[in-house]
């Protein structure tokens, strides 16, 4: 099997440690900030920090891929550290559950993460660092940049433009031909029927612009 290490050893980590050996990933190495977590998988280490990582990695020979395991609204955390650990000469696959869908002439980029029954349709194209959670669909000719989240059950209908980092809440709604802008959060249960400005927070139904991303 080909190894892989994780950043994150939380919620997201979990899922995809689930599923990466059907797709002959074996989990060697979990790194996470987080001084309080131990590792959820027997006999694989929790390193806590980029030196801890670099140290391990000077001691562990041969190729290995790298997944970034870290969901929520942190999409501009998530490509940094993809970006650091492609620089380190990780190798980023993208990771699509054995019970997704993703169309043939559907585009992932690099580090992307579709998961269980999600379905990303017909001419699709995901940036890197995408994540398309649990039950979400990504319509036809959808359009996601780098760092997007399509939080579980979220759907984009056809042709939805949605910019970098931006993140779409749980059971979300989007009608065709919508714009998300960059850095902006779509609230859980909220439907989406205009355009939503970059770096903004909208929620309900119809959603309406509640207030500015914090900084």
């Amino acid at each position: 099997m080909r190894e892989i290490v994780l950043w994150g050893a939380s919620g997201h980590a979990r899922v995809l440690a689930e599923f990466l050996g059907a797709l002959d990933y074996a989990v060697v190495a979990l790194v996470d900030n987080d001084p309080a977590l131990t590792s959820f998988l027997p006999g694989v280490p929790l390193l806590h920090d980029e030196a801890a990582l670099r140290e391990w990695r000077g001691a562990h020979a041969g190729d290995l891929f790298a997944l970034v395991a870290i969901g929520g609204a942190r999409g501009a955390e998530r490509l940094a550290l993809q970006h650091a650990l492609s620089a380190a000469g990780y190798t980023i696959p993208t990771a699509v559950h054995p019970r997704a869908f993703v169309a043939a002439d559907a585009e992932l980029g690099a580090g992307t993460h579709v998961l269980a029954l999600a379905a990303v349709a017909a001419a699709a194209r995901l940036g890197a660092g995408c994540i398309v959670n649990t039950s979400a669909s990504v319509d036809h000719e959808c359009r996601l940049d780098d760092g997007v989240h399509i939080g579980p059950g979220a759907t984009l209908a056809g042709n939805v433009t949605v910019g970098r980092n931006a993140f779409i809440g749980t059971g979300a709604a989007v009608i065709p031909n919508v714009t998300i802008g960059a850095g902006a959060i779509v609230g859980a249960g909220s439907v989406v029927v205009r355009d939503v400005p970059a770096n903004t927070i909208v929620y309900g139904n119809p959603a309406r612009v509640a207030r500015a991303v914090a900084e």
